[in-house]
């Protein structure tokens, strides 16, 4: 039985974390943040799809092809070190040998990761002092976890972390991540930034195919603003100090890590999306009875990436032509004789439009299902058996101040 618990990147057996402040863009906050493994870890990876790929990504898609292990990860917030050429590359190799000079690992086993501004370069010095003070300080408390989950925010207004645990062979195995991500949000494999602990025992194989699945439903379907960035990394690491039976295929260990990964990356993709910049409330679609399962994410992630659908939310307009527009030119080809459409919250349930006819409903009822902290458009197709959900947020004034000036 999966069981969620408090904690984050600490809460597996055999990881370490820290954080400090290493005065890369911030003043008065920390901005650096390190998790360890006891013993090198096997390590599975996503990356984003942007051409433009930031100097970490490309370190860190190294490590993850190749046969080596993954003892440790270095994050910086401030500066994303894209867009950097040599010198940005240099940063990552400098930063993973601070490492292995303060705590004897192995620098080709070092991940490292940036969130920020693109197109400045990384200030080398800090990131190494950086990486000395934090050597001392390595935790396996909660409270390094929730730390670290803080340091690596820019935008963010709250930190996000999860954890859960499941038997397995009479062992106990844990798993525990975190993430940033609330703006330039729109990944094509992950989120920003995002970080899964385990200690599971699980082939490199196995943890990679389980990671690929479980971002096409979580971190795939959701979209702030509809930009890419350039530093999508999502990394899991596995030491297997659980001594768990090892998990090399189908079965019932593979299920079970998949449901903890997947339960972890749902509620940090879900976070993360109603952590919108300028956001008042978590948009959410729910596409059910599609001919397919790619034309229903299609039509998911149509609906809450539609600025006008996004506005729509914000004001708590019960406009549902913008939802079926937002599905008509998805791409995905369907009958609108045959659709439904209802807007859910905590707040009630209201049927605005039906089998291609709108229906006359309560104006101030449908207001106050839309004024409620989430809000799900729920789609009945009525032409098959597959279904998905995507999420993302209301579109405010808040949104455009943040970004108006987020270099200056």
């Amino acid at each position: 039985m999966m069981e969620i618990i408090k904690g984050g990147v600490t809460s597996a057996k055999g990881f370490k974390a820290a954080c400090t402040a290493a005065g890369i863009k911030y003043k008065g906050r920390t901005d650096m943040a390190m998790v360890v493994s006891e013993i090198p870890a096997v390590c599975a990876g996503t990356f984003t799809s942007n051409v433009v790929k930031a100097a970490c990504v490309k370190w860190d898609m190294d490590i993850v092809k190749s046969d080596r292990k993954m003892s440790a990860v270095v994050v910086n917030s401030g500066i994303a070190n894209a867009c950097t050429g040599e010198e940005g590359y240099n940063a990552c190799r400098e930063t993973a040998k601070a490492v292995k000079e303060a705590l004897g690992i192995d620098e080709n086993t070092v991940a490292v990761a940036s969130t920020g501004v693109i197109g400045m370069q990384l200030p080398v010095d800090k990131l190494v002092n950086g990486v000395k003070d934090m050597a001392t300080k390595l935790s396996d408390s909660e409270e390094a976890g929730t730390d670290a989950s803080k340091a690596i925010m820019t935008t963010d207004t709250v930190n996000k972390e999860r954890a859960v645990s499941f038997s397995l062979n009479g062992k106990v195995v844990t798993l525990g991540g975190m993430s940033k991500g609330s703006g330039m949000i729109h990944p094509n494999m992950c989120t920003m930034l995002g970080f899964l602990c385990t200690d599971a025992n699980v082939t490199k194989e196995v943890l990679q195919k389980i990671l690929s699945d479980v971002v096409k439903d979580t971190f795939n379907m959701i979209t702030v603003d509809g930009d890419t960035s350039t530093n999508d990394t999502l990394l899991i690491m596995a030491n297997g100090l659980a001594g768990n039976d090892l998990i090399a295929g189908p079965g019932e260990g593979y299920d079970k890590l998949y449901e903890a990964v997947y339960t972890v990356c749902e509620s940090l993709a879900k976070t993360m999306a109603s952590d919108g910049e300028g956001a008042t409330k978590l948009f959410e679609a729910q596409v059910v009875n599609a001919k397919s399962k790619e034309d229903a994410k299609t039509m998911a992630r149509a609906v809450v990436g539609s600025n006008l659908s996004k506005a729509a939310i914000y004001g708590c307009d019960a406009n549902f032509g913008r939802f079926l527009c937002a599905m008509g030119y998805s791409g995905a080809q369907f009958n609108e004789e045959d659709v439904e459409l209802y807007f859910k919250s905590a707040n009630g349930e209201l049927k605005v439009f039906d089998h291609g006819v709108p229906l006359a409903f309560d104006e101030e009822k449908a207001t106050d299902i839309m004024k409620a902290d989430t809000v799900t458009v729920f789609i009945n197709m009525n032409e098959g058996d597959a279904s998905a959900t995507a999420w993302g947020c209301d579109l405010t004034y808040d949104y455009v101040k943040i970004n108006a000036d987020y270099r200056s």
